[in-house]
């Protein structure tokens, strides 16, 4: 077995940034600054401005480059995989353990590190559009059943194309953020013809994963399956906040609305695909097959454990609800990205496209309260007491995500956020 990588950073037996990771982030100190890029290592941020301002960003791809001396990641995002390799190779090699250039300057090192505790996480992009998928088979299966019966689960298109719909970058939020109900029109009554207007009684999580895109393409011009590794900058968490009374009754005929689009929080570091090659896997097999412009040469996926749990308000331990994997989903980001573009629609540098909500087989693998309480028909049980058929004031909805390799973790910290009541 290989030995993980050692860096002169201290990184804790099961701590989610090792020199393996490396994710990017964009944060500013707790006293105050603008925001910067920015790379986790253990419980440490080292600051990208202060290493390009030193010059050790030295190789061809970045040696004149201004991207880490921005605000956002996008100007990194935009200059693709070949540069960001190069930045990694740097990276890896300014923090391990054998390389003096950082570790044995201590000025230097004062002003590139900051505690985790004593930084504020920035949305890590300009997000210019986000696109939320609904790959995850089991999820589509459950939520077709409750609304339409099992002889109508899944729409005749699902196994055809990835399904999507477009949401609201303005709302997405950077983990820690509070969530506030929404309030607005839900189904009638029964036997009334007015509906109601309310705060919404059913407030859900989704757990998700989204990818921030790369280099874009050209309006007219589609990206294809096989290429479509090239576009993907990274990975992030997400929870995609759901108002199900409001979505129900305004979702016919054009989907989701108000409903979602009041608040979608994500994690603040971005893993790499050069951080998950460790933990690829196969993915499903899709039957029937696809048309050809979404068939890959090689399926694979990720092996990705995720886990939800609910801290009410009050308590100081956080009951698990659900633990999934990224693995299960039936659409992969591939076919997700060159569905996307078929018809020449353009991403660009910093978009975020979501997978939908990730669940499993097995009742413990259920990504959402919509589907544990089959449409608020049965409790859900908390471990440390009470119930649960959907998101109720003062929760805090806390999501993790860790791959296990060997002697190392790759993990993406948390995405967390806690729903308060609806404002006046």
């Amino acid at each position: 077995m290989a030995s993980p990588a050692k860096s002169f950073v201290e990184v804790g037996s099961g701590n989610h940034f090792p020199l393996e990771n490396l994710p990017y982030g964009v944060f500013r100190p707790s006293e105050g600054g603008d925001p910067r890029p920015g790379v986790a290592i253990g419980d440490l941020v080292l600051d990208l401005s202060v290493i390009a301002a030193a010059g050790l960003f030295n190789g061809p791809l970045l040696s004149s480059s201004t991207c880490f001396s921005q605000a956002s990641l996008n100007a990194f995002m935009a200059l693709g995989r070949p540069a960001w390799k190069e930045a990694r190779a740097t990276l890896q090699k300014l923090l391990s353990a054998d390389e003096p250039t950082l570790r044995d300057n201590a000025p230097l090192r004062a002003k590139a590190f900051f505690p985790m505790s004593e930084v504020k996480m920035e949305v890590p992009a300009v997000i210019g559009d986000y696109t939320d998928f609904f790959s995850s088979k089991e999820h589509a299966t459950n939520t077709g059943t409750i609304f339409r019966g099992p002889e109508n689960a899944l729409p005749a298109n699902w196994l055809q194309m990835p399904i999507a719909y477009h949401g609201r970058a303005s709302s997405v939020v950077i983990s820690g953020t509070d969530i506030h109900r929404p309030r607005g029109q839900t189904m009638p009554p029964t036997g009334e013809k007015t509906p109601g207007f309310k705060p919404s009684g059913l407030v859900d999580f989704e757990l998700e994963m989204a990818i921030f895109i790369g280099p874009g393409n050209e309006l007219g011009s589609p990206v294809t399956v096989e290429n479509a590794a090239d576009h993907i900058f990274g990975f992030v968490l997400m929870n995609d906040w759901s108002a199900r009374d409001i979505q129900k009754w305004e979702g016919v005929p054009l989907g989701p609305f108000l409903g979602k689009n009041f608040g979608t929080t994500i994690s603040p570091w971005i893993v790499t695909l050069e951080a998950l090659e460790p933990f690829i896997c196969e993915a499903p097999v899709q039957d029937p097959a696809p048309l050809p412009y979404l068939t890959e040469t090689k399926r694979t996926s990720y092996d990705i454990p995720l886990q939800v749990a609910i801290q009410p308000e009050g308590e100081t331990k956080a009951s698990v609800v659900c633990r999934s994997n990224f693995k299960y989903l039936y659409w992969t980001v591939s076919q997700q990205l060159a569905h996307h573009t078929i018809n020449g629609c353009n991403l660009r540098s910093g978009d975020l496209l979501a997978s939908g909500t990730i669940s499993g087989p097995e009742p413990g693998s259920l990504g959402s309260f919509l589907e544990q309480s089959w449409a608020g028909t049965k409790f859900i049980s908390l471990e440390h007491g009470g119930t649960r058929k959907f998101i109720q004031d003062g929760d805090d909805v806390i999501m993790s995500a860790s791959c296990q390799g060997e002697g190392f973790t790759v993990g993406f910290g948390e995405c967390r956020g806690k729903v308060l009541p609806c404002k006046p």
